[in-house]
Protein backbone atom coordinates (compact mmCIF):
# COMPACT_ATOMS: atom_id res chain seq x y z
CA UNK A 1 0.00 0.00 0.00
CA UNK A 2 1.65 3.10 -1.12
CA UNK A 3 2.11 5.48 1.83
CA UNK A 4 0.40 8.36 -0.10
CA UNK A 5 -2.96 6.53 -0.61
CA UNK A 6 -3.59 4.32 2.66
CA UNK A 7 -6.99 2.64 2.13
CA UNK A 8 -9.36 4.29 3.86
CA UNK A 9 -12.54 2.52 6.50
CA UNK A 10 -16.05 2.87 5.62
CA UNK A 11 -17.71 5.65 7.12
CA UNK A 12 -21.54 6.76 7.30
CA UNK A 13 -23.48 9.32 6.70
CA UNK A 14 -23.82 9.89 10.32
CA UNK A 15 -20.87 9.70 11.67
CA UNK A 16 -19.24 12.14 8.82
CA UNK A 17 -21.83 14.43 10.36
CA UNK A 18 -21.19 14.19 13.63
CA UNK A 19 -17.66 15.00 12.84
CA UNK A 20 -18.03 17.82 11.39
CA UNK A 21 -20.09 19.02 14.19
CA UNK A 22 -17.30 18.40 16.28
CA UNK A 23 -14.74 20.15 13.43
CA UNK A 24 -17.47 23.52 13.61
CA UNK A 25 -17.68 23.45 17.60
CA UNK A 26 -13.78 23.45 17.85
CA UNK A 27 -13.08 26.29 14.46
CA UNK A 28 -15.50 28.72 16.52
CA UNK A 29 -13.60 28.16 19.56
CA UNK A 30 -9.58 28.47 18.05
CA UNK A 31 -10.52 30.63 14.85
CA UNK A 32 -6.72 30.97 15.72
CA UNK A 33 -5.42 27.33 15.43
CA UNK A 34 -1.92 26.93 13.44
CA UNK A 35 1.14 25.19 13.30
CA UNK A 36 2.92 26.66 16.48
CA UNK A 37 6.27 25.87 15.61
CA UNK A 38 8.20 28.99 13.97
CA UNK A 39 9.68 28.44 10.30
CA UNK A 40 10.14 30.78 7.64
CA UNK A 41 10.39 28.22 4.93
CA UNK A 42 10.02 24.67 4.30
CA UNK A 43 13.41 23.64 4.83
CA UNK A 44 12.79 25.82 8.30
CA UNK A 45 9.58 23.89 8.94
CA UNK A 46 11.40 20.50 8.50
CA UNK A 47 14.17 21.08 10.67
CA UNK A 48 12.20 22.34 13.43
CA UNK A 49 9.78 19.25 13.08
CA UNK A 50 13.10 16.79 13.21
CA UNK A 51 13.66 18.94 16.69
CA UNK A 52 10.13 18.12 18.20
CA UNK A 53 10.61 14.83 18.77
CA UNK A 54 9.88 14.17 22.86
CA UNK A 55 10.49 17.94 22.83
CA UNK A 56 8.31 20.66 23.15
CA UNK A 57 7.15 23.65 20.62
CA UNK A 58 8.45 26.37 22.85
CA UNK A 59 11.54 24.54 23.73
CA UNK A 60 12.40 24.53 19.97
CA UNK A 61 11.08 27.63 18.74
CA UNK A 62 13.99 28.66 21.80
CA UNK A 63 16.49 26.74 19.56
CA UNK A 64 15.72 27.42 16.19
CA UNK A 65 16.63 30.72 15.61
CA UNK A 66 20.49 30.65 16.57
CA UNK A 67 20.79 27.25 14.75
CA UNK A 68 18.64 29.44 11.27
CA UNK A 69 20.49 32.45 11.81
CA UNK A 70 23.92 30.55 12.08
CA UNK A 71 22.89 27.88 9.00
CA UNK A 72 20.29 29.98 6.80
CA UNK A 73 19.85 27.81 4.04
CA UNK A 74 20.00 23.66 3.55
CA UNK A 75 23.49 24.04 2.37
CA UNK A 76 24.74 25.48 4.67
CA UNK A 77 23.15 23.37 7.06
CA UNK A 78 24.39 20.25 5.54
CA UNK A 79 28.08 21.23 5.04
CA UNK A 80 27.75 22.28 8.97
CA UNK A 81 27.38 18.64 9.85
CA UNK A 82 26.38 17.54 12.94
CA UNK A 83 29.28 18.66 15.21
CA UNK A 84 27.91 22.29 14.03
CA UNK A 85 24.03 22.05 14.93
CA UNK A 86 24.38 20.45 18.03
CA UNK A 87 25.55 22.97 19.85
CA UNK A 88 22.34 25.28 18.87
CA UNK A 89 20.24 22.18 19.51
CA UNK A 90 22.09 20.59 23.27
CA UNK A 91 19.01 21.57 24.89
CA UNK A 92 16.42 19.79 23.51
CA UNK A 93 16.39 15.87 24.17
CA UNK A 94 17.95 13.32 21.79
CA UNK A 95 19.92 16.36 20.10
CA UNK A 96 23.11 14.23 18.91
CA UNK A 97 20.40 11.91 16.88
CA UNK A 98 18.73 14.60 15.85
CA UNK A 99 21.88 16.96 14.81
CA UNK A 100 22.56 13.67 12.30
CA UNK A 101 19.58 13.67 10.97
CA UNK A 102 19.07 17.09 10.05
CA UNK A 103 22.61 17.38 8.20
CA UNK A 104 21.52 14.33 6.46
CA UNK A 105 18.53 15.06 5.34
CA UNK A 106 19.49 18.90 4.17
CA UNK A 107 22.46 17.22 2.12
CA UNK A 108 19.66 14.96 0.90
CA UNK A 109 17.32 18.19 0.02
CA UNK A 110 21.03 19.68 -1.67
CA UNK A 111 21.84 16.59 -3.87
CA UNK A 112 18.50 15.29 -4.96
CA UNK A 113 16.36 17.67 -5.25
CA UNK A 114 18.34 21.22 -5.81
CA UNK A 115 18.22 22.46 -2.12
CA UNK A 116 14.38 22.59 -2.08
CA UNK A 117 12.70 20.65 -0.17
CA UNK A 118 10.69 17.67 -2.21
CA UNK A 119 6.29 18.45 -2.37
CA UNK A 120 5.43 14.45 -2.06
CA UNK A 121 4.66 11.59 0.30
CA UNK A 122 7.42 9.53 -1.28
CA UNK A 123 10.32 11.93 -1.61
CA UNK A 124 9.39 13.27 1.92
CA UNK A 125 9.93 9.80 3.29
CA UNK A 126 13.68 9.17 1.53
CA UNK A 127 15.21 11.41 3.69
CA UNK A 128 16.49 10.99 7.26
CA UNK A 129 14.50 12.05 10.59
CA UNK A 130 11.49 11.95 8.48
CA UNK A 131 8.17 9.80 8.75
CA UNK A 132 4.85 10.38 7.55
CA UNK A 133 3.74 12.60 10.64
CA UNK A 134 6.64 14.67 9.70
CA UNK A 135 5.50 14.46 6.02
CA UNK A 136 2.07 15.94 6.88
CA UNK A 137 3.47 18.44 8.96
CA UNK A 138 5.63 19.92 5.74
CA UNK A 139 3.30 19.55 3.42
CA UNK A 140 -0.38 20.92 4.80
CA UNK A 141 1.86 23.27 6.54
CA UNK A 142 4.68 25.06 4.13
CA UNK A 143 3.03 24.18 0.81
CA UNK A 144 -0.75 23.75 1.69
CA UNK A 145 -0.76 20.07 0.56
CA UNK A 146 -3.26 17.60 2.53
CA UNK A 147 -2.23 14.35 1.80
CA UNK A 148 -3.34 12.91 5.35
CA UNK A 149 -3.72 13.99 9.19
CA UNK A 150 -0.64 14.73 11.60
CA UNK A 151 -1.84 12.44 14.79
CA UNK A 152 0.15 13.30 17.32
CA UNK A 153 0.14 12.33 21.09
CA UNK A 154 -3.02 14.95 21.04
CA UNK A 155 -4.68 14.05 18.51
CA UNK A 156 -4.45 10.59 19.07
CA UNK A 157 -6.09 10.93 22.64
CA UNK A 158 -8.89 13.12 21.39
CA UNK A 159 -9.64 10.91 18.50
CA UNK A 160 -10.31 8.13 20.98
CA UNK A 161 -12.10 10.70 23.38
CA UNK A 162 -14.21 12.17 20.60
CA UNK A 163 -15.55 8.49 19.86
CA UNK A 164 -13.73 9.96 16.12
CA UNK A 165 -11.19 6.16 16.29
CA UNK A 166 -11.16 3.23 18.63
CA UNK A 167 -7.25 2.54 17.82
CA UNK A 168 -4.46 3.53 19.32
CA UNK A 169 -1.91 3.21 16.76
CA UNK A 170 -1.37 6.41 15.04
CA UNK A 171 -1.30 5.02 11.26
CA UNK A 172 -5.30 3.71 11.67
CA UNK A 173 -6.07 6.69 14.09
CA UNK A 174 -5.07 8.84 10.63
CA UNK A 175 -7.32 6.63 8.03
CA UNK A 176 -10.05 7.02 10.36
CA UNK A 177 -9.49 10.56 10.72
CA UNK A 178 -9.16 11.10 6.83
CA UNK A 179 -12.12 8.90 6.06
CA UNK A 180 -14.46 11.60 8.43
CA UNK A 181 -13.62 14.35 6.95
CA UNK A 182 -12.95 16.23 3.90
CA UNK A 183 -9.74 16.27 2.56
CA UNK A 184 -9.29 20.13 2.69
CA UNK A 185 -9.55 19.99 6.42
CA UNK A 186 -7.36 17.41 7.44
CA UNK A 187 -4.26 19.99 7.67
CA UNK A 188 -6.41 21.97 10.19
CA UNK A 189 -8.30 19.55 12.15
CA UNK A 190 -4.90 18.34 13.41
CA UNK A 191 -4.11 22.17 14.54
CA UNK A 192 -7.59 22.52 16.02
CA UNK A 193 -7.65 19.21 18.17
CA UNK A 194 -3.77 19.76 19.28
CA UNK A 195 -5.04 23.24 20.66
CA UNK A 196 -7.95 21.26 22.50
CA UNK A 197 -6.10 19.18 24.00
CA UNK A 198 -3.05 21.57 24.95
CA UNK A 199 -5.83 23.97 26.45
CA UNK A 200 -8.76 21.68 27.74
CA UNK A 201 -8.91 17.91 26.76
CA UNK A 202 -5.40 17.18 28.59
CA UNK A 203 -4.02 13.65 29.41
CA UNK A 204 -4.20 14.52 33.22
CA UNK A 205 -5.68 17.51 35.15
CA UNK A 206 -7.54 18.33 32.19
CA UNK A 207 -11.07 20.88 32.35
CA UNK A 208 -13.54 18.66 30.28
CA UNK A 209 -16.26 18.38 33.30
CA UNK A 210 -16.52 21.99 32.85
CA UNK A 211 -15.89 22.66 28.78
CA UNK A 212 -18.67 22.69 26.48
CA UNK A 213 -17.09 21.12 23.52
CA UNK A 214 -16.06 17.97 25.78
CA UNK A 215 -19.31 17.72 27.72
CA UNK A 216 -21.14 17.77 23.98
CA UNK A 217 -18.14 15.15 22.48
CA UNK A 218 -15.86 13.74 25.23
CA UNK A 219 -15.69 10.47 27.02
CA UNK A 220 -14.22 12.13 29.35
CA UNK A 221 -16.44 14.69 30.61
CA UNK A 222 -19.14 12.11 31.44
CA UNK A 223 -16.33 9.71 33.62
CA UNK A 224 -16.27 9.66 36.97
CA UNK A 225 -13.19 10.62 38.48
CA UNK A 226 -10.65 7.36 38.75
CA UNK A 227 -11.92 5.40 36.09
CA UNK A 228 -11.74 4.15 32.78
CA UNK A 229 -14.15 4.20 30.12
CA UNK A 230 -14.17 2.76 26.77
CA UNK A 231 -14.17 4.68 23.32
CA UNK A 232 -18.03 5.05 21.72
CA UNK A 233 -18.75 3.00 19.15
CA UNK A 234 -19.62 5.08 16.30
CA UNK A 235 -20.38 2.56 13.68
CA UNK A 236 -20.30 -1.49 12.89
CA UNK A 237 -18.05 -2.90 15.96
CA UNK A 238 -14.38 -2.93 14.61
CA UNK A 239 -13.06 -6.62 13.65
CA UNK A 240 -9.94 -5.43 15.77
CA UNK A 241 -11.12 -6.15 19.18
CA UNK A 242 -7.57 -7.26 19.95
CA UNK A 243 -6.53 -3.52 20.17
CA UNK A 244 -3.39 -3.49 19.41
CA UNK A 245 -1.94 -0.12 20.22
CA UNK A 246 1.21 1.04 18.54
CA UNK A 247 3.61 3.18 20.29
CA UNK A 248 2.41 6.60 19.99
CA UNK A 249 4.19 8.51 17.51
CA UNK A 250 6.57 11.09 18.57
CA UNK A 251 6.08 14.73 18.47
CA UNK A 252 7.66 14.74 14.61
CA UNK A 253 7.12 11.23 13.59
CA UNK A 254 10.82 11.66 12.57
CA UNK A 255 12.51 8.06 12.71
CA UNK A 256 16.27 7.81 12.60
CA UNK A 257 18.21 5.05 10.95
Amino acid sequence: MSPAAPRLPRKSDAQRARALEIHDALVERYPDARCELDFRSPHELLVATILSAQSTDVGVNKATPGLFAAFPTPEALAAAGPEGIEPHVKTLNFFRNKSRAIAESMRAVVERHGGEVPRTMEDLLDLRGVARKTANVVLGNAYGIDVGVVVDTHVGRLSKRFGLTRHDEPTKVERDLMALFPKERWTMLSHLLIFHGRRVCKARGGTCAEDEICRRFCRNAKAPAGTSVKAPTTGRPSRDRTARGGRSASRSGGRTR
